[in-house]
């Protein structure tokens, strides 16, 4: 009954808006077998499918309309164009990923007629034609329930992954973007680094996004498997991910450190990825990152040797870097450079200026290993107590940014460690704005 009504219910919709702008109509709703006709995967795929009709008609669209009902979702568009021309950019939008399948675009012209496809439409089972397949009931409900359940899912794996690199990608583009930075490469000067620029940083963060890509469709892939065994699947994908870094900046590092803890990060949005809840909160998010790498930490430190820098590291003063801060699930980032960022920008500061206190906060906070490579312990000092009195300061000027870099400079000190950890700060600050905003819609 509820189902009938509702039918009944968009006809009197459909005369009404045909009568108010004398306008061919789009009414569209979702191709759902079963009793349940609206879920949060439902919703998210009907809500694509209203973003491409935006997209594809977009100024000529004089009403849109959209409701949410047990009976399933639907969507009136009243387009000032021909019905010809909007019936194809239906069947354009039905018809050009296997999502638009479950759509049902019907347009009716401004005399109220409805216009047909040219050709029938396929049955998502067996590609034979779908009228047949429904008159005869060829198909049992879970068949087609679980047909249409894996359309929708593996679209918005695809679209989620590339989500997710892209939020990397920009993520990475911000840290270097943020200006000025002590040491660090930036939009004012290449800091303590003469081999490298904002442009070599911007390559190398174009030239990882697909490696991002990969370890999210990893976790997702490996999610029932132990977190170890998706660590060591990526593992190897980092490997490769440095090559690919190292070919698109002619040699230099840029994001060795990044390409390990925000590999990690992204596998773990795989492994926590749903349809229904996406975008995991950064208190479980960060437990799954430790989760996937503390088996591999204890034993690298087990079998530890002074070949590489993080070893001497270790063996000299027990600091394990960023793999230490990745097995205890980025507790800087989570506790001290969200928060102050957090605060910074509910306080009126910009992304930018926001960013900067919380680097100043970082590196007050960590044992940068990049700067004990530089520097020694000395120079670890030196920077955690310049950051320390500056940000004991009333305000912070732009010019003790300033001063600071030309006295990193000086000493030839880079923050590479915190500067990750920023990168690492803007992802989960966006990735909770983007949760957010999912969860109120």
């Amino acid at each position: 009954m509820e189902l009938l009504d509702a039918r009944e219910k968009r006809v009197r919709n459909q005369k009404k808006l045909l009568k108010e702008f004398s306008s061919p109509l789009i009414c569209f709703t979702m191709n759902i077998a079963g009793p349940v006709k609206i879920s949060r995967g439902i919703k998210r795929a009907f809500d694509y499918g209203v973003a491409e009709l935006d997209r594809m008609l977009y100024g000529q669209i004089l009403f849109k309309k959209t409701e949410y009902l047990k009976s399933g979702p639907v969507a009136y568009f009243s387009v000032n164009s021909s019905a010809s021309f909007i019936k194809k950019v239906c069947i354009n939008i039905e018809d050009s990923c296997p999502l638009g399948r479950l759509f049902d675009m019907d347009v009716i012209d401004a005399q109220g007629n409805k216009l047909e496809r040219p050709f029938q439409r396929r049955c998502i089972i067996c590609n034979k034609e779908g009228r047949s397949c429904a008159a005869g009931r060829l198909h049992s409900v879970m068949e087609l329930q679980k047909v249409t359940n894996n359309i929708i899912e593996n679209h918005f794996i695809e679209a989620d992954c590339l989500y997710f690199s892209n939020l990397c990608k920009e993520s990475l583009i911000d840290e270097v973007y943020t200006t000025p930075k002590p040491g660090l490469v930036d939009r004012l000067n290449n800091g303590s680094h003469t081999d490298m620029n904002v442009d070599t940083f911007i390559k190398s963060a174009n030239a990882l996004q697909s490696y991002f890509k990969e370890c999210v469709k990893t976790g997702i892939e490996t999610k029932n498997e132990s977190p170890d065994h998706t660590f060591q699947i990526l593992r190897k994908l980092g490997l490769l991910a440095e090559k690919e870094m190292y070919l698109a900046t002619d040699g230099v590092n840029t994001h060795k450190g990044i390409i390990y803890s925000l590999g990690i990060i992204s596998g773990a949005i795989g492994r926590l990825w749903t349809l229904e809840n996406p975008f995991p909160d950064t208190e479980t998010l960060l437990r799954e990152s430790s989760l996937m790498v503390k088996e591999s930490v204890r034993k690298d430190f087990t079998n530890i040797n002074s070949s590489t820098a993080g070893g001497r590291l270790y063996l000299s003063n027990g600091e394990m870097g960023v793999r230490g801060e990745a097995s205890l699930g980025f507790p800087t980032v989570a506790n001290i450079a969200l928060p102050v960022y957090k605060k910074a920008v509910m306080n009126g500061k910009n992304k930018n200026d926001a960013g900067i206190e919380a680097l100043l906060h970082l590196i007050a906070s960590i044992y940068d290993s990049a700067l004990y490579n530089r520097g020694g312990e000395k120079g670890v000092e030196y920077a955690q107590k310049y950051a320390s009195e500056l940000l004991s300061h009333e305000y912070i000027t732009t010019e003790d940014i300033v001063l600071m870099d030309k006295a990193f400079i000086e000493r030839n000190l880079s923050p590479g460690g915190s500067a990750d950890l920023l990168a690492i700060m803007y992802f989960l600050s966006e990735l909770e704005s983007k949760r957010t905003s999912y969860n109120k819609e």
